[in-house]
């Protein structure tokens, strides 16, 4: 695996950026107090909008009558901002004190987290058996916890159960197989709609050839493993849904998450995507019955990941020990109560699971988290390398021209395989 370049070398490029997000309260990782003396902790997150910020200072409120004698500031930036202006603030040692991360971005990012001990943990108040089986791998890097989970996901198959009906197909099962899947595309394929909206975003994509072929696509020691041949037949057999015309193929590479919309527009009958969609798909404006299942299995067996975002400290945060209190408030009970009760998004924390299942309309509850407690059995960390972002972003493009038979895509994960990897 490649050696990863010193954060700071690898971002000094993006230094004249802004360095505070959205009118938000500055803050880096020195000490600094209020106006009553309190020690000031900064805590930076992303915002999409409105009702995001809303339920962030819903946190935020829960955080600070828990820790009265500090004084927490929020600080955020859309989601498309946050890390352009965290790798900004890296460069500038301005990196807030408790920080938000997407575990998946976590191997570009962890030099900025400190190592979190057992201590550290006590001293937040956590219980690593509070939380979901392997969510502590969302914040992990080679071994060693950066953070803490705050939410919990993974890839499911969305599905029209109109649609389904309407074509006289067999509605998926927990425990399908990729023959049941096979036959599902097939079967809910009509003139007017295609069976299955190609994803073009990394796990929407990814997913199937990851369940599939029970192999991830960087290994066990951390290196790009791209060209392993179970991933790349997987791949291929993916790629087929949209040679065999049984894709929504995307007009071009832009379209990063065509087949998610496909889905939610009611253009296709299914599609993949996270747990975190749940809720909107239940409430889609195309007006069609939502159903779920888990990814299908090969052989009895099913390859799926657990994905998720979490807070961590900064590497060069002052007052470790009130970050800390403000970090164990984030993911304590009554946060993730909140988060829960929301139905925004799935707890990390074991406890407060059923309250997500309860903010859902009692028709489809019991379906819902029985789909999720499939869905959420036999998960695995995900590994990625330091350049994961860019792995990924070299492949993207090139999706479009693989679902239109141009290139193959045994081609383009070699080429990136040749780019990225030893």
């Amino acid at each position: 695996m490649k050696t990863p370049k010193p954060l700071v070398a690898a971002i000094a490029a993006g230094a004249a950026l802004t360095l505070t997000a959205c009118g938000a309260p500055s803050g880096g990782g020195g000490t600094s107090s209020g106006g009553d003396g309190k020690p000031r902790i900064v805590w930076d997150m992303w915002a999409a909008g409105e009702s995001d910020v809303d339920a962030l200072e819903a946190q935020l409120a829960i955080a600070q009558e828990e820790n009265p004698d500090v004084d927490i500031q929020l600080q955020h930036a859309p989601w498309n901002d946050y890390f352009t202006k965290l790798t900004t603030n890296l460069a500038s040692g301005n990196v807030a004190c408790v920080t938000s991360m997407n575990g998946q971005r976590l191997s570009g990012y962890y030099e900025a987290f400190m190592p979190l001990t057992a201590e550290d943990l006590a001293t937040a108040g956590i219980d690593e058996a509070d939380f979901t089986e392997g969510s502590l791998d969302i914040m992990s890097y080679d071994g060693q916890l950066y953070g803490l989970p705050y939410d919990v996901a993974a890839m499911m198959v969305y599905y029209n159960k109109d649609m389904f009906a309407e074509t006289g197909t067999a509605e998926p099962e927990a425990g399908w197989s990729f023959d049941d899947f096979d036959a599902a595309v097939a079967g809910a394929t009509t003139d007017a709609h295609p069976g299955f909206g190609m994803g073009m975003g990394e796990f929407q994509w990814m997913s199937l050839p990851i369940a599939r072929s029970g192999t991830q696509p960087v290994d066990e020691s951390g290196a790009l493993a791209l060209t392993d041949p179970d991933f790349v037949e997987a791949s291929e057999w993916y790629a087929a849904i949209a040679e065999d015309g049984y894709g929504s193929l995307p007009p071009s590479a832009s379209d990063t998450g065509w087949g998610e919309q496909e889905y939610q527009a009611g253009n296709v009958a299914m599609a993949v995507d996270g747990t975190w969609n749940a809720v909107s798909y239940l409430n889609n404006e195309a007006g069609f019955e939502a159903g779920m299942v888990d990814l299908p299995q090969q052989g009895g067996e099913r390859l799926g990941l657990i994905l998720g975002s979490g807070y961590g400290i900064s590497a060069d945060c002052e007052d470790k020990e009130a970050a800390l209190k403000v970090l164990g408030s984030l993911v304590g009970e009554a946060a993730q109560d909140q988060i829960a009760s929301s139905g925004r998004s799935y707890p990390a924390r074991i406890d407060s699971q059923p309250l997500y299942f309860e903010s859902l309309e009692e028709g489809v509850r019991d379906e819902v988290q029985a789909a999720f407690d499939a869905t959420f059995t036999g998960l695995e960390g995900q590994r990625s390398t330091p350049d994961w972002a860019q792995v990924n972003e070299a492949i993207q493009p090139q999706l479009v021209s693989v679902y239109t038979g141009q290139t193959t895509i045994a081609d383009v994960l070699e080429q990136a395989q040749q780019q990225f990897g030893e």
